[in-house]
């Protein structure tokens, strides 16, 4: 996006607007920190601004500022509805193509006649916007949101809530600041997020440090079903419905399991399957190192996307038969893998 463009969206936000601020279903820490922040942002501007999520989010991101006013699809389709088709710009925020907000929600955004801005770093955007601001090698949607802000010339407007949603997005799709995608720039942004309030500490406690005692019995369980392939330099492990019913299974809560076996030496490429029957479909998280990207893997086989090193998809048939035909596809990446 150029200054061009900027000045023109400056300009259109210069008068108050009703806005609707939409992350992806499932929302995750950078979807909920740059959602909440931006909304936060634009109501200090004077617009009546609100989020509208697909559905709703962990309990980890709860305590987040005014968390509490977001209104989900799914639970109050009534207001969310009111609030999209009275809305006269819709802010698209770490997701670029409407099907990520669940077929019910996109249908509803495709015929809402308000312009549309998104804000993203995923690989391969459609182009259903009006303005798009899409950058690939950002480490996470909250720091474009910075820059977003930046650019439009209102870092005045930055204060201690904003600052500390903006942290949380970047710390959390950044694993704490030791993924790749995490830059000098980004470093920088942190230090002036620190300097507008953030308290960097907290952040990390009320996000890493309240997990349940069910939760970590559950991890247990998960870590039994962990199987490697060495062959393949690959990792996998899965999430029943049982083990979830047994151990109280909450949103969020297998949240970073995945990275277990990324952690395992020599290995390149890292699975989870978690079982969801009220959707009907097997979630999948995939992660990896160096060069494999698992975005082209979700995306080839299994109705997903994301980045090069952090991705995720989906299947329809069950645990089994998904858990098979990731096994029958890795003998076409086995020299890619073993790198």
């Amino acid at each position: 996006m150029n200054n061009e463009t900027f000045d023109t969206l400056k300009q259109l936000l210069s008068q108050p607007k009703k806005i609707v601020i939409v992350p992806h279903q499932n929302p995750d820490g950078d979807a909920m920190g740059s959602t909440l922040a931006l909304n936060i942002f634009l109501n200090k501007l004077g617009h009546a601004a609100a989020v509208v999520s697909p559905n709703d989010y962990p309990k980890f991101l709860k305590w987040l500022p005014q968390s509490d006013g977001v209104v989900f699809f799914d639970k109050d389709n009534s207001k969310a509805n009111i609030l999209i088709n009275e809305a006269e710009m819709v802010f698209i925020l770490d997701f670029n193509a409407l099907h990520r907000t669940g077929d019910a929600m996109a249908t509803v955004l495709e015929n809402c006649k308000a312009t549309f801005v998104m804000i993203d770093h995923h690989q391969q955007p459609d182009v259903f916007t009006d303005f798009m601001y899409s950058d690939v090698s950002i480490c996470a949607t909250s720091q474009m949101v910075y820059h977003f802000i930046e650019r439009l010339d209102y870092l005045d407007k930055m204060d201690a809530a904003i600052a500390t949603c903006l942290y949380t997005g970047i710390m959390t799709d950044t694993g704490s600041f030791k993924y790749k995608s995490t830059t000098s720039t980004t470093h920088r942004v942190v230090a002036e997020l620190i300097d507008c309030g953030a308290d960097n500490s907290d952040v990390h406690s009320q996000v890493y440090d309240n997990n349940s005692y069910h939760q970590l019995q559950l991890l247990g369980s998960v870590l039994k079903n962990l199987k490697v392939l060495p062959e393949y330099n690959t990792a996998y492990m899965y999430l029943t419905e049982a083990d979830k019913d047994t151990y109280n299974f909450k949103k969020g809560d297998s949240e970073g399991f995945v990275n277990y076996c990324l952690s395992i030496e020599n290995i390149n490429l890292a699975a989870i399957f978690i079982e969801d029957k009220v959707q009907g479909i097997i979630k999948m998280s995939l992660r990896s190192k160096g060069d494999f990207s698992v975005n082209d893997f979700a995306r080839n086989h299994f109705n997903g996307g994301g980045h090069i090193n952090a991705a995720g998809g989906r299947s329809d048939v069950d645990l089994k038969a998904t858990i098979k035909k990731f096994l029958s596809v890795l003998p076409q990446y086995k020299n890619d893998l073993n790198k």
